[in-house]
């Protein structure tokens, strides 16, 4: 279409919100643009659109947008959508083929003709962006018939392949983080490795791809000398190889003799299989090897050569969660093409091969232990080998075909007790045997290595058989399932008043011998320490705050800008406190004008709260009381209004209130009073007078639905003093 070949979209700004946000509980990016001229031009008045869409990205059909049914989206498009309707379901659909996170996507009218917003999720702020603006140049593309779109897509979904390799969590911490937050476990990435943390303060766990918290230095480094942990699992019972160190060319030979032919040659400290050498008869074989290996690790080693195939078994918390077989690999000769070509022809084109993370087998190349394998047969990679003929190219290295159904119980118990004698809890155990399903004394099986930090693709996506749930098995190890795995954490925020209550609610938890964390207006707090004096209620300093190790429960102010902007810095709370709401309060900066507004970024307090948790709303604002049916917990009101209807109902429903008077605080459970507190005279150093009940009316019922007892709420009410240091907000 030539009137649009000079249109373009233009990118005005961008927001990540970290956290849950007014538009969904996760992470996305909201990016607000300008389509220009291209407003006048809905999908159908571009000629072709459609087909050429629908055969670049078929997998939209999937999409169930507007109609709820799959076709959904497709539908809109034949009928006439916008292009920042189209760019949410390309970005979508983009990261998903890419195998990026995702699946939550928005958009929404701007403050101006052709402005809008595209809200997508954004487990990754680069890459999201990126993916979106890949999808406008898509959009281009299809609208001005410009390019193939076929190839096109071809080309995008590899290139955020390799970004999503570079940025995002490897698949061995990835699934680990994964099965964490199916079990509600939440998760913050502490670098831009794979370091991430379980859980939040006290509660944390951190994990490093299999590595945990707990993984000892002691049992790493034994596990990286071959030869101590031999020697360690030999006194214990456990079979391995017979075999020593060595030290030059003519020694490897010399220990080979003494062990008897054949052997293994590797270093004694690599890793990967670089530089193992199996099955060596010769001592030129033998010489050339130890060459090899020797600049692969700080040592050699040479031991006994253990008939079998290699299996890999992973070992979490004592019990053998998988198990994987490595298989010999061959190509069979044509009389045409060299060992190199028919390497690339047999052997690399397989699509389970790649050099991505994702994929279970690596590519073969013709290495050292290749060439020497290819000697034995008197070939090399120039070879053209006969018609039929058989060739051996590797014997070691593709350990990705699950076998964890045929482990015998004596060779898990036997596997098991190698991981307990090097000290680790989470280990990938290297054997080699004839059969998995027998004893390993009865064949003359033997455990060869005992490895720290396994990978867990191989088990996750084998070359064949059943991926085993290992990132499950590791998060039930971190996290015995039945065991409380958060710390109470309460979220506080309104119009006016959040300081205060934060300020008495992280008082009341303190009088309970916890150590508290307070990210308010005021400050930044861990227990009666003052870290910073400076406003702190902002994402930066909540999430500071869940990241300290001492801290054993967490009061986090929240103010309305930062969650507009930011999200919030944790996924869920077992207490969420709304104040009260200004729906005169408005950001035109962000296109935020009406109270309908205001009040989607203020019950995100309330969309987090646990359904084992409590929302403690004031029932004297019809805005915030209106927030009771958002709660997946409980609701406890409070109120200045001793005859409110809203709460004299929620009683008579067997619900919580906290009905606040001039002399006493009455807390109430259905029809029940269950405590009166006295309402203390104005502290002398608040030297705020705005400072009133009604405040302190809702830190008790936010102290009630933390489960502090009575006799602590009331020693607080009357001996708390606000920080004299700093004005008490309003």
């Amino acid at each position: 279409m030539p009137q649009l070949l000079d249109k373009s979209i233009e990118i005005l700004s961008v927001k990540h919100l970290k956290g849950p946000n007014m538009w969904t509980y996760h992470p996305v990016i909201e990016v607000w643009i300008d389509i220009g001229d291209l407003e006048d031009y809905p999908s159908n008045l571009i000629p072709g659109f459609y087909d050429r869409l629908v055969k670049a990205l078929p997998s939209l059909q999937e999409h169930r947008c507007s109609y709820g049914e799959p076709g959904g989206f497709l539908k809109r498009v034949e009928e006439g959508t916008w292009p920042g309707h189209i760019l949410e379901h390309l970005t979508l659909e983009l990261q998903n083929l890419a195998g990026i996170p995702g699946g939550f996507g928005k958009a929404r009218d701007g403050d101006r003709r052709s402005v809008y917003k595209v809200i997508v999720s954004a487990i990754n702020e680069e890459v999201t962006l990126t993916t979106l603006k890949y999808a406008r140049d898509l959009y281009l593309a299809l609208a001005q018939d410009t390019k193939d779109p076929v190839a096109e897509v071809k080309t995008i979904i590899q290139n955020l392949r390799e970004l999503g390799d570079d940025l995002l969590l490897g698949p061995s911490t990835a699934c680990i983080v994964n099965a964490a937050e199916e079990r509600g476990i939440p998760s913050i990435r502490l670098s831009s490795g794979n370091l991430v943390q379980l859980g939040y303060g006290a509660k944390q766990r951190r994990i490093w791809t299999a590595e945990t918290d707990q993984t000892s230095a002691i049992a790493e480094t034994i596990s990286r000398d071959k030869d101590l942990t031999k020697s360690l699992l030999a006194s214990a019972g456990v079979p391995t190889p017979e075999g020593r160190t060595v030290t030059s060319p003519d020694d490897a030979w010399e220990a080979a003799e003494d062990i008897g032919l054949p052997v293994v040659v590797k270093p004694i400290d690599g890793n990967h299989g670089r530089g193992v050498f199996i099955n060596l008869y010769t001592q030129a074989e033998i010489e050339a090897a130890y060459a090899v290996a020797i600049n692969e690790g700080s040592e050699v080693l040479v031991e006994k050569h253990i008939i079998g195939d290699e299996h890999r078994l992973l070992v979490v918390g004592n019990q053998v969660v998988a198990a994987a077989k490595g298989e010999t690999v061959w190509i069979t000769g044509d009389n045409k093409h060299t060992v190199k070509e028919l390497i690339e022809l047999q052997i690399n084109s397989d699509p389970r091969r790649g050099t991505a993370e994702e994929c279970p087998l690596n590519p073969v190349r013709i290495d050292s232990a290749v060439e020497l394998e290819l000697a034995r047969q008197q070939l090399t990679g120039n070879s053209i080998p006969h018609l039929d003929q058989k060739v051996l190219i590797q014997s070691n290295g593709n350990v990705a075909f699950d076998v964890t159904d045929q482990v015998h119980p004596d060779v898990a118990s036997q596997v098991a007790l190698a991981a307990r004698v090097v000290g680790l809890e989470i280990a990938g155990v290297d054997l080699v045997a004839q059969d998995i399903s027998k004893p390993l004394a009865e064949q003359g099986a033997a455990i060869v290595e005992v490895n720290a930090g396994p990978g867990l693709l191989m088990h996750l996506k084998p070359a064949s058989g059943s991926p085993q749930p290992v990132g499950k098995a590791i998060t039930d190890h971190l996290f015995p399932p039945g065991a409380n795995f958060r710390i109470p954490l309460v979220g506080i925020t309104g119009e006016k008043g959040k300081t205060s209550v934060a300020e008495m609610i992280a008082y009341f938890l303190r009088l309970t011998n916890v150590n508290v964390g307070l990210a308010c207006s005021k400050g930044l707090y861990f227990g009666n320490r003052a870290v910073q004096r400076t406003d702190s209620a902002n994402w930066e300093d909540a999430r500071r705050t869940l990241l300290n190790r001492a801290v054993e429960a967490a009061v986090i102010e929240n103010n309305a800008l930062s969650m507009l902007i930011e999200g919030l810095a944790y996924d869920r709370c077992q207490v969420g406190v709304v104040l009260n709401l200004n729906p005169k309060a408005n950001f035109p900066q962000y296109a935020i004008y009406d109270e309908d507004q205001v009040f989607s970024i203020t019950r995100t307090q309330v969309d987090v709260v646990l359904p084992t948790g409590v929302a403690v709303l004031n029932a004297d604002d019809a805005w915030v009381a209106k927030m009771a049916e958002l709660s997946d917990g409980e609701v406890i009101f409070f109120t200045q209004d001793h005859n409110s209807a809203l709460v004299n109902i929620h009683l008579e429903n067997g619900g919580r209130a906290v009905i606040v008077g001039q002399q006493q605080i009455a807390l109430k459970w259905g029809l029940k009073d269950q405590k009166n507190i006295p309402v203390p005279p104005p502290s002398p150093v608040a030297i705020d007078p705005q400072w009133h009940s009604l405040n302190l009316g809702a830190a008790i019922a936010a102290a009630w639905g933390l489960g502090i007892p009575f006799n602590v709420i009331e020693a607080g009410t009357e001996t708390f003093v606000p920080d004299a240091l700093h004005p008490i907000e309003a």
